[in-house]
């Protein structure tokens, strides 16, 4: 089975408008939703093979909270930020194992999503989390077909 988890990083602080975009850091509302849907997925009983996430800091102080419930050190790769749906598969396709969460950015998390549930996920706010399985364990074929299953949760849901 072929499994990838998309997550949008949560909710950033625009209030240090100095700060260049690449180190806007999670507001308190971010603090809160990211260790608090990383519980929520791991209650799901999913498997994390690794985790792929933007540069950006709010992208990394996510998957840190994502990493630290999952025990896995997420990998950090500077063409996750801002990229569109086509790198974000390639990126997860290319690690080469069975599941692989990514942690990114609009508008690709949301081209994505939109694109793999058939136009079902219109928008992937801040911290929401996607999940689409394939049956086949090939990265190769599940990237060319509709995937088998997929489950959608955000915060306030």
């Amino acid at each position: 089975m072929t499994t990838l988890i998309l997550v949008r990083h949560a909710k950033s602080d625009w209030g240090t408008p100095e700060l260049d975009d690449h180190e806007r850091p999670l507001n308190p509302r971010g603090l809160r939703d990211a260790p608090a849907m990383a519980e929520r997925l791991a209650a799901t009983g999913i498997t994390i093979d690794a985790i792929l996430a933007s540069t950006a800091l709010r992208a990394r102080t996510t998957a840190g909270f994502f990493g630290a419930r999952f025990e896995l050190d997420p990998e950090l790769s500077s063409e996750l930020y801002g990229s569109a749906p086509k790198t974000l598969l390639a990126a997860a396709a290319e690690r080469g194992v069975e599941s692989v969460m990514i942690v990114a950015h609009d508008p690709g998390m949301t081209m994505l999503a939109a694109g793999l549930s058939d136009g079902d996920i219109g928008h992937m706010p801040t911290c929401a989390v996607a999940t689409f399985r394939w049956e086949t364990p090939e990265w190769d074929v599940a990237t060319a077909i509709d995937p088998d299953a997929w489950s959608f949760d955000a915060p306030g849901r």
